[in-house]
């Protein structure tokens, strides 16, 4: 006698089937961790135009920013027309993949106009270098990518 499963008990597998499915789907979903960027994007948008202002001051300077990633330190060499001038601001150093490794230190470049951040307060990854300084209360704004190898 041959045993048969009747197309109603079908249905009824597949249906609970799909509802298994979903229901992983939205446990892994729930799970998942959602970085954002900023929590104000409210107040970031409006200081946008700031942001831009910096950046064209910045673009003006006649000797650039620049920085390195070396063996020991990640290397920022500001401008030298602007050394003996008061320098503050912010490193900024935002990791999309993980905000917890995000972090910032103050501007603060020795006398040469370098400022060196050891490479033992990274963990390896791909960081968004953003700059946030000031030379003698004029405001500037630099960015770029760097990736921080083992």
């Amino acid at each position: 006698m041959k045993w048969q499963i009747s197309w109603g008990w079908k249905i009824a597998m597949l249906y609970c089937g799909f509802v298994l499915m979903i229901l992983v789907l939205v446990g892994m979903s729930v799970s998942q961790k959602i970085d954002l960027v900023t929590d104000d994007y409210y107040a970031m948008e409006l200081a946008h135009q700031q942001k831009i202002d910096k950046m064209s001051r910045s673009g003006k300077l006649t000797e650039p920013i620049t920085w390195k990633v070396g063996d020991e330190y990640l290397e920022i060499v500001f401008p030298g027309n602007l050394s003996g001038k008061t320098m503050g601001g912010n490193v900024i150093l935002y990791c999309p993949a993980d905000n917890r490794n995000d972090f910032s230190v103050p501007v603060k470049p020795d006398s040469d106009g370098v400022q060196r951040i050891s490479r033992s307060s990274f963990k390896p990854g791909r960081y968004h270098l953003q700059l946030d300084w000031t030379a003698d209360n004029t405001t500037y704004w630099d960015e770029g990518v760097i990736r921080i190898m083992n």
